[in-house]
């Protein structure tokens, strides 16, 4: 019987450490961007909460643990609830965990979003751009098009000028992996809708904190990439080749430039061959 208890409560054992060892490595933080924007780190997600003299406007929940950790936070700030959850999209791994907001009066996302999120159901939808205002700020929803996603949004808060945008560009950091399941032209049309916005600051939904010109820089990144493997394409080099040879040297001091330029080159090679641009 000794043997048989010792034998089930190993694994039991091994598993609550674990647990206990991810519960102390996860980073979380609030930091105040400007006014009354704050913006919410766990680990490497990033999302923003403004509150306003009527209530406080959330964004993308990140997931479960989280959400149910920054709800604490926010309580602990001030005793106006939650009346509006923006997300940006609908990827699991920043719109996870938006049933901890409780009933939220108002939940905003694009009309391409799937009818629920993770079991939280949008109250509104919009096409291309939406507007309101609460306390003293107002909030404005751009659809940034087809590229990450289908359903990916931007949102300006005035009168700070911050612009919550996620994923399609991230200040200072090379581009996620091989674009999966994305078309890269789309993706750089995604950077330039959000250059064509209005706003000083940059706050992405990973890595630092940014300005404005970090989405150009971005975007030149992309096109020169492409220029460049679709030259190598056009001359008969593979892109496995060319993942050795388009370094891209004068962005490696950018974040995960190690692990991610090389991924960067297959997409694009990828993207280029599939969409018929070497022919």
């Amino acid at each position: 019987m000794v043997k048989i208890l010792g034998k089930l409560l190993v694994p039991l054992l091994l598993a609550l450490f674990a647990f206990s060892v991810m519960a102390q490595d996860t980073q979380r933080s609030i930091t105040k961007i400007a006014g009354d924007v704050y913006r919410f780190q766990n680990n490497f997600h990033f999302s923003v909460f403004v509150i306003t003299g009527d209530g406080v406007v959330v964004t993308d929940p990140i997931s479960a643990d989280a959400a149910e950790w920054l709800i604490g936070e926010i309580e602990k700030m001030t005793d106006q609830p939650i009346t509006h959850l923006v997300y940006s999209h609908s990827h699991a791994d920043h719109a996870s965990g938006g049933a901890f907001f409780g009933e939220v009066p108002n939940v905003i996302a694009h009309e391409n979003a799937p009818e629920d999120i993770d079991v939280v159901t949008p109250t509104q939808r919009f096409e291309d751009r939406m507007e309101f205002s609460q306390g003293g700020n107002t909030f404005e929803l751009t659809y940034l098009g087809p590229g990450h996603g289908t359903d990916l949004i931007a949102m300006v808060i005035r009168p700070e000028n911050i612009g919550f945008v996620v994923d399609a560009v991230t200040p200072k950091r090379v581009f996620f992996r091989d674009f999966p399941n994305a078309n890269v032209d789309h993706w750089i049309d995604q950077v330039r809708k959000v250059e064509s916005l209005d706003f000083d600051i940059l706050a992405g939904g990973h890595g630092v904190l940014g300005v404005k010109s970090d989405a150009t820089d971005g975007r030149i990144y992309l096109e020169e990439m492409r220029a460049e493997v679709l030259s190598g394409l056009q001359a008969g080099k593979t892109a496995d080749e060319l993942s050795q040879t388009v370094l891209m040297e004068k962005y490696k001091d950018w974040g995960n430039y190690d692990q991610w330029r090389a991924l960067n080159v297959q997409g694009m090679a990828r993207h280029l061959i599939e969409s018929g641009a070497v022919n």
